[in-house]
């Protein structure tokens, strides 16, 4: 008997090994200094850390609010050689589904390997800049690991996310500040990469404390709320997705640490200290707090107004970098700026509350919801070159009889530039505020594909360029 167990547990590390081994061929080794690899089209998908309730939150990237998507209970696909009929291609939550068996049981031992590909044209129809649509995707791998079912100790996991970018977006034609895509944004703004953006190490140090470190994706616990969709399957417009007065102080993937408390297995306060500079496509080491750090800090309270879910939430980030008013961000391409220098200044910070409240919950799946959700920002103007952000929205499962799995949302955003870029900005460019609406609905043709058709009416920040109206169309399968 023991020799048996010794045998087993030596071929679930020679698998566990295999796993490790075949993902960071595909990705670490593609991930170079200059960014740029010979990768073909082949996309992924969202995963988060095992055995956490998921925590439906807008605005925030993961440092600040790690929110932590639980792995699914697994779910074993009937076998033809035990005599049972298999899934059809249609009823497989993947499109490749259980491997014969060896997802669930990988799964079982600890180990979870996802992948997606997604893919977009979308373009400006009229007004902005120019008019034209374009093409482009991103593929997304995931491996998350359970130290204590893969023979290490409790509370223990690793997440690590490698992801290609290729193609292009219209960002360019709308004249707006604001990506209309922000996804197409990362892991840099242009060309074809594969870069591994995260590398997390966590630990429970109790029921309620969970401590993190190591290399940060700040959106890969990101979760739209009452869809619980994730940034490649609802809004498109950065507005939806990410608090822009963050801009300035939050990479999108750096190094960091910090903990999280929860309560009832969700988020009440957390507390994290990254580094400024943004790496997602070099190691990152030789610059490693070269430019200071940013510290942040959240505070989460779930409510249950009318009786039905819901949360509000201030946050702030801190950094003592030093920036000018036109220095890139991971969120905005600096060409798309008037053009001039700024000097650089001291230290930069960011305030904001959010909220989101269910409306209808489904009497038979709590899950199924829609709701109303808002957010609001406040920067100091200088050296963040956006001063003030709302935006407020509906959103949630599809009302429509028959299409429990459909999602939809509806969102008007602001945001009001710095007065310090609207004065130094030329007067062939004058800039203002820019404010615009998006839609999206998002349609399960089954489990593992999803189609979105988007529309975007943009007033933008550049006062020469004409209100764009955008429209996309988003493509995305799970392998």
């Amino acid at each position: 008997m023991r020799s048996q167990r010794l045998l087993s547990q030596f071929a679930l590390r020679l698998q566990l090994a295999a796993v490790l081994f075949c993902f960071s061929s595909v990705v670490t080794a593609q991930v170079t200094e200059s960014g740029s690899i010979p990768s073909a089209p082949s996309e992924s998908a969202t995963l988060g850390t095992p055995e956490v309730l998921p925590v439906n939150y807008i605005g925030y990237p993961d440092a600040i609010v790690p929110t932590l998507t639980p792995l699914p209970a697994p779910s074993r696909p009937m076998q033809a050689a035990s005599g049972q009929v298999a899934p059809s291609l249609a009823d497989r939550t993947k499109l490749t589904g259980d491997w014969r068996g060896a997802r669930s049981e990988l799964i079982e031992n600890g180990v979870k390997f996802d992948a997606s590909t997604t893919q977009y044209y979308q373009g400006v129809a009229s007004g902005g800049v120019q008019q034209g649509f374009r093409y482009g995707g991103r593929n997304d791998y995931f491996l998350n690991i359970d130290g204590k079912k893969v023979g290490l100790w409790d509370g223990f996991s690793v997440s690590l996310h490698g992801e290609t970018r290729y193609g292009q977006t219209p960002d360019l034609l709308t004249g707006a500040l604001l990506p209309v895509n922000l996804m197409m944004v990362f892991p840099q703004y242009t060309g074809t990469v594969t870069a591994l953006t995260a590398f997390k190490v966590s630990q429970y140090l109790s029921e309620n404390v969970l401590v993190y470190g190591g290399r940060l994706n700040m959106f890969d616990t990101f979760v739209q709320p009452l869809t619980e969709a994730t940034g490649l399957n609802g809004f498109l417009n950065t507005s939806m997705m990410f608090n822009p007065v963050y801009g300035r102080t939050v990479p999108y993937s750096t190094y960091g640490a910090g903990f999280v408390y929860y309560q009832n297995h969700q988020h009440v306060f957390s507390v994290s200290v990254i580094d400024t500079n943004n790496t997602p496509t070099v190691s990152g080491f030789d610059t490693l707090f070269s430019n200071g750090a940013t510290i942040l800090g959240a505070l989460n309270i779930p409510t249950r107004f009318f009786d039905r879910p819901g949360h509000q939430g201030v946050a702030g980030s801190y950094s003592t970098g030093r920036y000018s008013e036109l220095q890139p961000t991971p969120y905005n391409d600096p060409i798309l700026g008037p053009g001039y220098l700024f000097p650089k200044s001291t230290g930069s910070w960011s305030l904001t509350y959010n909220f989101d409240q269910a409306i209808w919950v489904s009497p038979d799946d709590p899950k199924k919801v829609w709701g109303v959700f808002g957010d609001l920002g406040l920067s100091d103007g200088n050296p963040n070159p956006d001063r003030f952000f709302a935006t407020l929205g509906i959103a949630g499962t599809s009302p429509i009889q028959g299409r429990s799995l459909d999602t939809f949302g509806i969102g008007y955003y602001y945001l009001a530039v710095s007065n310090v870029l609207k004065d130094a900005a030329p007067v062939l460019s004058p800039l203002k505020n820019e404010e615009g609406v998006e839609f999206f609905y998002n349609i399960a043709v089954n489990q593992w594909f999803h189609i979105t058709p988007d529309l975007q009416v943009i007033d933008p920040y550049k006062q020469r360029a004409d209100t764009s109206f955008v429209a996309g169309l988003r493509a995305k399968i799970d392998f």
